[in-house]
């Protein structure tokens, strides 16, 4: 039966409503998100252009800084190539710098292989990373060709896997694949980007493998895993000699029920997660510009960092009413 059959025989739950309790502060920092004020270093002046390597051919005339400046304001503003140089030509004016400005052709060729700098948030003790992932569109063939050939039209999607830091709101690691890969063997490439000890991880019922917990516990033993065990799962063989954290949440759910589980153990942190897609999809697109997976992938990465960047400069604090 359709959706809407039932709709009457549901069972209704309200929607929460929740009070911002900083909104001048966080007013604040949502026009400073379109604010076009830049400072650049004599750090970035000096490494603008790439320096002499020694070796035959004729060097790279823009450093990978340039490149990624190029990159990161194009997605921060939603614009084309062209565009994309035109306003840093613009810029590069407004400041009074005499620095050369990669034309559109150099930087779609550049920004396909580009190392990204220092691209995701770092935290200094022990973070708890929501872990979750999203689809993202590619365009495939044009109208033209579609109706010169007579194909079908294929929706091509691509999946971003992102690791959350649910109580700052900045994205600690990010992986790009293709729609193939499996959410859970991602998790060892996501935590292997975090260099600090996690407390605590949390994911939805799909990362419910073995695999994840040897996963995390490679990276941090200590490590609280907060997964919901399927509905037919079992205790392990050691369950009563040596219970596993599995085991444990298995434990809790047949004492109190799901809802019971979910308040015990504060599962709702990993609704954070799905706010992170939803900001990424808000802030960066729910479309890639590039065409290639590598092109594809640094996209993504830069766009994670222009994400931490405007995250920085406030967020909501929000308080629960009735």
């Amino acid at each position: 039966m359709p959706y809407k059959a039932n709709d009457s025989h549901r069972h209704k739950i309200p929607k929460a409503r929740y009070r911002v309790e900083n909104w001048s502060d966080y007013d604040a920092a949502l026009r400073r998100c379109g604010d076009l004020t830049l400072w650049v270093t004599p750090e970035a002046i000096a490494a603008w252009t790439s320096p002499a390597t020694g070796r035959r051919g004729r060097p790279s005339r823009y450093s990978d800084l340039a490149i990624e400046t190029g990159l990161m304001l194009r997605l921060a503003f939603g614009r084309p190539w062209r565009q994309t140089e035109g306003l840093l030509g613009s810029l590069m004016r407004l400041l009074g710098l005499v620095l050369p400005v990669p034309d559109h052709t150099t930087f779609s060729r550049r920004s396909a292989n580009l190392e990204v700098a220092s691209a995701l948030a770092t935290t200094n003790g022990p973070v708890t990373v929501v872990i979750d992932s999203t689809g993202l569109k590619v365009f495939g063939k044009g109208e033209w060709h579609l109706e010169k050939h007579g194909n079908q039209a294929r929706r091509t999607w691509r999946k971003l896997h992102l690791a959350a830091d649910p109580d700052r709101g900045v994205i600690l690691a990010s992986e790009l694949t293709s729609n193939e890969e499996g959410d859970a063997s991602l998790v060892g490439p996501l935590l292997d980007q975090i260099a600090r000890p996690i407390g605590t991880v949390l994911a939805d019922g799909t990362y419910d493998c073995e695999p994840v917990y040897r996963a995390v516990a490679a990276h941090s033993p200590a490590a609280e895993v907060i997964i919901p065990p399927r509905a037919t799962a079992v205790p392990s063989d050691t369950a009563e000699s040596a219970p596993t954290q599995r085991d444990r949440h298995i434990q809790l759910i047949n004492e109190r029920g799901r809802l019971g589980w979910q308040r015990a153990v504060h599962y709702g942190r990993r609704s954070l997660g799905e706010v992170a897609m939803m900001r990424y999809k808000q802030l960066i697109g729910r479309n890639f510009r590039t065409r290639t997976l590598p092109a594809q992938k640094v996209e993504a990465t830069v766009g994670c960092k222009v994400m931490n960047i405007m995250t920085r400069l406030g967020m909501p604090t929000t308080r629960k009413v009735a």
